[in-house]
């Protein structure tokens, strides 16, 4: 005979945050924020045979990847945007304040005044005068790619002038982006305008450089420029690997005829609940069946349930029982004895007839009965019991009332005094000697 017996075990469940290496997908610049997941399964069967059963174990891994893409704002990584103090570069420069800063405010700005035509240190041409700087973001921890911005105020009052912006990123030594934008080159009479651009990058980002830089072509008032801002926008990517791996053996058992142990699984099986935890620790849990709301109202529904089932076996009992009454009813042939001697007077027997019991009472009595002996005991059952005897002797209000037993003042008997002829007695008999007592044996 065999008999299967299946067991679940949820052996491994890892959670893991890590960092990307790359973008979602592998691109420079921003990532679209959101979260990605990915699933995969894999199934491994193996079967082992020890003689008395046979276990078949079919193993699922189930690795589920959960990414989550956030982009993140460094700030404005420029040291004094204001420019209240000269940056430090190529070629002469100036740092007015008041009206001759214009449109750009009272404050102190920045002033292009070369009129040089070379080459910068970040290799841009056109170049008299370049205000420089480098930012180290390494704290950042950058390496999943971004992008970076700017944001500058120009005032060009000559239109022959020039003035750019450039901005190099590095990571570990390597140049990740490079790019200059001419923000007004000569021949255009830009005024006052405030330029924005970006630049896209991937990987890691560690250090910005920046350059600002241009020529004073006419010697008159150089271009201008103040309120400057960097920012580093930047990718990062949080990965969750959560791997479910779920074993489940099916034992074959060879050869298993006892019923006992066959009827012991199964009960353990049918009335328990199994829980295995993550260490792999199997618990039996009994399930509790729902128990029965008792009130007098659902007693009566059961009773009268019942009688409907025992009124046609009743009525085919008075059938038969009127049917012998005819034939006991039936003339009988006389027969005369004749008697030779007198028999002793036999004394009236009194027959006693016995009320058979009636519908309510027999259904009353089954439903006693049905109730498990293992319950017997339990308030359910014996909330069901006392009910149904309040129906069958019709007492429903029996708990509705109740009388208080008033105690009668014990000290009233504590104090009388009992008379009796002990006392009278005792005194007599000090009187009687003990030869008194001996002579009145004889």
């Amino acid at each position: 005979m065999l008999f299967f017996l299946k067991l679940c075990l949820f052996l491994l469940l890892v959670s893991l945050s890590s960092k990307a290496n790359t973008c979602l997908p592998d691109a420079e610049g921003l990532c679209t924020p959101g979260v990605t997941i990915d699933e995969q399964v894999t199934v491994e069967k193996t079967e082992e045979d020890k003689g008395t059963e046979i276990i078949f174990t079919t193993t699922t891994t189930k690795t589920t990847t959960t990414t989550t893409v956030t982009n993140e704002d460094s700030g404005n990584i420029v040291d004094e945007p204001d420019m209240n103090f000269d940056w430090g570069g190529e070629g002469p420069a100036n740092i007015p304040s008041g009206t001759f800063c214009g449109d750009l405010g009272p404050d102190r700005c920045a002033q292009i005044t070369g009129s040089g035509n070379n080459k910068s240190i970040m290799g841009v041409d056109g170049m008299g005068t370049t205000f420089y700087q480098e930012v180290d973001i390494s704290n950042l921890n950058i390496d999943n790619g971004g992008e970076v911005t700017y944001s500058i105020k120009v005032d060009k009052q000559d239109d022959q002038d020039r003035i750019y912006m450039h901005v190099t990123g590095t990571g570990g030594g390597t140049t990740v982006f490079s790019g200059t934008d001419i923000l007004s080159e000569s021949g255009v009479a830009s005024g006052y305008q405030t330029y924005n651009g970006s630049f896209d990058f991937g990987g890691v980002l560690s250090k910005v450089t920046i350059e600002i830089g241009g020529r004073n072509i006419n010697l008159a008032i150089g271009p201008m420029f103040d309120d400057v801002s960097v920012n580093v926008f930047y990718n990062v990517i949080s990965t969750i690997i959560e791997q479910q791996i779920t074993t489940v053996e099916e034992i074959v058992y060879l050869n298993l005829t006892d019923p006992t142990q066959i009827d012991l699984i199964e009960e353990i099986i049918e009335y328990n609940d199994v829980k295995i935890d993550n260490e792999g620790k199997v618990e039996f849990i009994p399930i509790e069946p729902p128990k029965e709301e008792i009130t007098y109202e659902t007693v009566e529904v059961e009773i009268d349930t019942k009688i409907e089932d025992i009124e046609p076996e009743m009525e085919t009992m008075e059938e038969e029982i009127e049917a012998e009454i005819e034939i006991m009813e039936e003339p009988v042939e006389e027969i005369v004895v004749e008697a030779v001697e007198e028999e002793p007077p036999v004394e009236e027997v009194k027959e006693e007839t016995k009320e058979e019991p009636t519908a309510k009472e027999k259904a009353a009595t089954k439903i006693v009965k049905e109730i498990d002996d293992k319950e017997r005991y339990d308030d359910t059952a014996q909330t069901k019991t006392l009910i149904v005897m309040q129906i069958l002797g019709d007492t429903k209000t029996f708990f509705n009332s109740q009388s208080t037993i008033i105690d009668t003042d014990v000290n009233e008997y504590l104090n009388k005094t009992i008379e009796d002829q002990y006392g009278m007695l005792f005194d007599l008999a000090q009187e009687v000697t003990m030869e008194d007592m001996i002579n009145a044996q004889y």
